[in-house]
């Protein structure tokens, strides 16, 4: 049975209310800039910015408990296994800031000027910010044709950014992709653009700009995380047995038996290919791709593809900057804590993203890459060059020695939930045929065979 969601009608029409104005009577253009169409918005919306400036989508760093110390991370000074780190890279990662000009150590985060409105409430569909000018719009960009146009974020807003993290469509997540600006029930039953149509606030709540949900890497505390059940029973199914197993087992489990669904996502990234002159051509067997680039070394590509899974607590652990490594055993990125005996723990599924990257082999952690810019790694092809730069930039001493060590790094997998028909049956995960690896979830085998 599903709770009944009351919608508080009246904070909705204030809320439709303004967002509803025909802001071409207060915008009068041209603008010189982003940040002069953010001047702007602020002669009505200081509180909205002052409030936005808060949250991480600003920040990119939170105060939280990693690793069992307190301090503060986030997106800023993480490290994952595909484009590696963001440190000595800020003038190509910012574009996926929600801001201007964040190009160096040196950004003021105070500076409200400085706050980009119009990548989550442009409704055009024609802003795009410049991978190569650390998130300034792009030329072509009609900024007071965009100003005039705002309104409430849509999928298109936020795909904009979280589904082409990593380098490319659907590369980061598996279940995050461009496929869901306008999806079909099969690919998701919530987001369907002829039915249900829910738009990410729906599921990511939001509050004075603050808005729920993080990846495992971000917020590894399980901070501001979404559930099902926030509009969901906890006991949703006829059969108890059904129930009985929701106790263990996560709703995506069952109801997510595929991702990467239509867009491919990458499943392995190889930096230790990179920089050579002659590579394997691009090629594609049975649904897999692998694609090889100077600049990038060699990724591999597929689509509908079957989850990890993995006992889950809402909490993970990360590897943290500077933190020693074996390079003969894959080391885990970010990944889910829980286990069997874990009473808070379900079973959920995952994509594990595995990886080689560029590591000390004298100091023995990950070298913080320098990859963008002229002297960056993408343009000289010189990994020693690069890895002074990055090393540098993050305050870690460099042995000048490297290797290429193996990775690993989960990412949850929420989004393309599909039909419930097509939802996991008994013999999916139970039988000789089952997909669980039931050793790997602390099951001495099939718990059915017992």
């Amino acid at each position: 049975m599903k709770k009944i969601v009351i919608i508080l009608s009246g904070l909705l029409l204030l809320s439709l209310t303004a967002y509803a104005t025909d802001h071409g009577e207060f915008i009068k253009g041209p603008f010189a800039d982003g940040s002069a169409v953010t001047s702007t918005c602020l002669e009505c919306h200081e509180d909205e910015a002052m409030d936005f400036m808060k949250t991480p989508h600003w920040t990119w760093t939170r105060k939280q408990v990693v690793n069992g110390k307190e301090m503060e991370i986030g997106k800023t000074n993480v490290m994952n296994n595909f484009c590696t780190t963001v440190s000595s890279n800020r003038v190509h990662c910012s574009e996926c800031h929600a801001g201007y000009g964040w190009s160096t150590e040196e950004f003021d985060f105070t500076d409200k000027s400085r706050v980009d409105c119009l990548i989550c409430h442009d409704t055009t569909g024609t802003y795009h910010k410049d991978g190569d000018n650390a998130g300034w719009p792009t030329e072509h960009v009609n900024l007071e044709e965009v100003a005039k146009n705002v309104g409430l974020p849509v999928r298109q807003n936020c795909n904009s950014c979280h589904a082409m993290g990593g380098g490319g469509n659907n590369a980061k997540h598996g279940d995050i992709a461009l496929v869901l600006d306008y999806p079909d029930k099969s690919v998701d039953v919530h987001m369907d653009a002829d039915g249900n149509d829910f738009q990410c606030q729906n599921c990511h709540e939001t509050e004075n700009h603050a808005i729920s949900g993080a990846n495992l890497q971000t917020a590894p505390d399980g901070f501001n995380a979404i559930t099902c059940e926030q509009c969901h029973d906890a006991d949703p199914h006829e059969q108890s047995r059904l129930n009985a197993h929701a106790e263990r087992v996560s709703c995506q489990t069952c109801h997510i038996p595929i991702y990467a669904k239509e867009d491919p996502t990458q499943m392995d990234w190889d930096w230790s290919t990179a920089g050579h002159d002659e590579a394997p051509n691009p090629d594609e067997i049975d649904g897999e791709i692998v694609r090889y680039d100077k600049a990038t070394g060699t990724q591999t590509w597929k689509t509908d593809q079957e989850p990890t899974y993995r006992w889950f607590n809402g909490k993970a652990g990360i590897y943290l900057v500077g933190d020693k490594i074996d390079p003969e055993v894959p080391t885990q990125m970010a990944y889910p804590l829980g286990d069997i005996k874990d009473k808070t723990a379900k079973i959920h599924p995952f994509k594990l993203h595995t990886g080689k990257q560029i590591y000390d082999t004298k100091n023995m952690y990950f070298i913080t890459n320098h990859i963008y810019g002229e002297d960056g790694f993408w343009d000289t092809a010189d990994w020693q060059r690069s890895a002074k730069i990055g090393m540098e930039v993050s305050g870690l001493p460099y042995s000048g020695e490297y290797g290429f060590a193996p990775t690993e790094m989960y990412w949850r997998i929420d989004h393309m939930v599909s039909p419930k028909e097509d939802a996991l049956k008994c013999l999916d995960c139970h039988g000789d045929d089952g997909r669980m690896d039931w050793k790997a979830l602390g099951y001495q085998g099939d718990p059915m065979d017992k």
